[in-house]
C-alpha cells in the first residue's frame, strides 16, 4: 500500500512537471519552481508515509564521527559502522568540521556516501561564517573562498561585495555536497567584553547588522542551500561562553526586542529557512532558568507565535557544556522537541537522545503530532532547497 501511494504520488509530480498547459508550454522544470501549496503537499504526502522511527531520526542532525562506535578513528569516509548506525538511528542532517575534510575529490566523496547510506536524503550542514569559524574554506582555500571575519565585513564590504560573498561560497559550497550553512550569525554584539561570538558578530549597530543579515541571506539561498540565523535570541550582549557553562544574561523582553531581535527580523523577512536556538539563559524572561534551546517560552511563545516564524528551528549544538553539566542527552532531547525545537543538533549521546524522544512520543509526553508537523518543515524544506529530488522513489519499504 505504502509502494503504491508513493510510486502515485511520484507519478502525479512527474506529470506536472513534464505536463503542459492549456498553452502548450511546461509548467515545471524543478523543485524551486513548484509552488508553495504542490511542496507543502507533497512534504505532507511523504510524512504521512514515513514509520515513527523514520521520522524520529529526521529530528537529529549529528557530526560524522559520532555515527561510528567502533572506536574507528575515520572522519573523512564512510564506515560500515557508520551505515549500521544510520539505519538504526535514520538521522535528517549531518554536521561537517574540518577534521572531516582533506580534499575538494574526497569531501566530495564522502558527501555523496553519506546521501548514498541515508534512505532520506540529509541536511549536510557546515559552519561557513568567515574568519575563523571556516570549517571548508580552512581547508580547502582553492575550493571556497575564505572570507575575513564577520566583524571586519561589516566596518569594509560593500551590499554588492556582500551579496557576491554569499552567492559565491554558497554556490562552492553546493558544488561540494553541502546544502546547508549555519551562518549568517545575527548577534549584535552589544558588549565588546563578549568573547563567545566576538569578532564573529558584523557589528553592535542592530540596524546594520540586519542590513547585512538579509543580503546574505538573499543571496544565499538563491543558489539552494539553506541559511541558518543564529544564535536567537542574541548573544552579543552576555558574557561568559556557553560552550564552557551555563550563561545568563539579563535582558528584559523588552531590551531584546528594541535590539536583538532585529536582526533576525530581517532574515526571517528574507525567508531564512532556519534559524538557530542558543543556550543562553533569559533570566527576566523565562519563568525558569532554563537554556533558551529548551525553553517553550522562547522557542513556541516568543519565535513561533510573537515573531511568527514558520521555518526551521534548531538547537545550538546539545554537547555544550550549557548542556552536558545540567542535563542527559535523552532529557535534554525532549526538553527540546517539547519546547517546540526540529532538529537538535550533536547530542552527546545521539542513541539515549534517539530512544529517549521515541519513548517520550510512545508514552505521551510528547503528542505525535509535534513530531509530524516537525518532519512537515523538514521535508517541506529539503524539497524546496532541492535536497530531494521530486523524482526521487522515497521510502519504497517502510522500516
Amino acid at each position: 500500500m505504502m509502494r503504491r501511494r508513493i510510486i502515485c504520488m511520484m507519478l502525479a509530480l512527474c506529470l506536472l512537471l513534464c505536463g503542459c498547459n492549456i498553452d502548450g508550454k511546461k509548467d515545471y522544470t524543478k523543485t524551486e519552481d513548484l509552488d508553495e501549496a504542490t511542496l507543502q503537499g507533497m512534504a505532507k504526502d511523504i510524512t504521512k508515509d514515513m514509520s515513527l522511527k523514520q521520522k524520529i531520526g529526521q529530528l537529529f542532525m549529528v557530526s560524522v564521527y559520532s555515527l561510528d562506535s567502533s572506536g574507528s578513528k575515520s572522519q573523512t569516509k564512510v564506515t560500515t559502522a557508520m551505515k549500521k548506525t544510520m539505519k538504526k538511528y535514520p538521522v535528517g542532517g549531518i554536521l561537517l568540521f574540518s577534521k572531516n575534510v582533506e580534499s575538494e575529490k574526497q569531501l566530495k566523496k564522502l558527501t555523496q556516501d553519506l546521501q548514498n547510506a541515508s534512505h532520506v536524503p540529509l541536511f549536510i550542514a557546515a559552519d561557513e561564517e568567515g574568519g575563523t569559524v571556516s570549517r571548508i574554506a580552512s581547508k580547502l582555500p582553492d575550493s571556497v573562498t575564505q572570507f575575513p571575519q564577520a566583524r571586519e565585513i561589516g566596518e569594509t564590504y560593500t551590499d554588492q561585495q556582500i551579496a557576491k560573498m554569499g552567492k559565491e561560497q554558497s554556490k562552492q559550497l553546493k558544488d561540494l555536497g553541502v546544502n546547508m550553512n549555519l551562518a549568517p550569525v545575527a548577534d549584535v554584539l552589544s558588549n565588546e567584553d563578549n568573547t563567545e561570538i566576538g569578532n564573529r558578530s558584523f557589528g553592535s549597530d542592530a540596524k546594520e547588522v540586519a542590513s547585512i543579515v538579509k543580503t546574505l541571506v538573499k543571496s544565499m539561498q538563491k543558489q539552494q542551500i539553506s541559511a541558518t540565523l543564529k544564535h536567537f535570541p542574541g548573544s552579543g550582549d552576555a558574557l561568559g561562553d556557553t560552550h564552557r557553562g551555563a550563561v545568563e544574561t539579563k535582558q528584559t523582553i523588552q531590551e531584546l526586542r528594541k535590539k536583538e531581535f532585529l536582526p533576525f527580523e530581517s532574515g526571517m523577512d528574507a525567508d531564512s529557512d532556519a534559524v538557530m536556538v542558543s543556550h543562553l539563559i533569559l533570566t527576566n524572561v523565562t519563568d525558569e532558568k532554563e537554556p533558551c534551546s529548551l525553553s517553550e517560552r522562547v522557542i513556541s511563545d516568543i519565535l513561533r507565535d510573537e515573531m511568527e516564524y514558520d521555518g526551521l528551528i534548531l538547537t545550538d549544538a546539545m554537547n555544550m557544556n550549557s548542556i552536558t553539566d545540567n542535563y542527559s542527552s535523552g532529557e535534554a532531547a525532549v526538553k527540546a522537541v517539547k519546547a517546540g525545537v526540529n532538529i537538535v543538533v550533536m547530542p552527546e549521546d545521539l542513541g539515549q537522545a534517539y530512544k529517549a524522544v521515541k519513548s517520550a512520543v510512545k508514552n505521551g509526553r510528547i503528542k505525535e503530532s509535534v513530531v509530524d508537523k516537525a518532519v512537515r518543515r523538514i521535508i517541506y524544506t529539503k524539497l524546496k532547497r532541492g535536497v530531494i529530488p521530486p523524482d526521487t522513489k522515497l521510502l519504497e519499504d517502510n522500516q
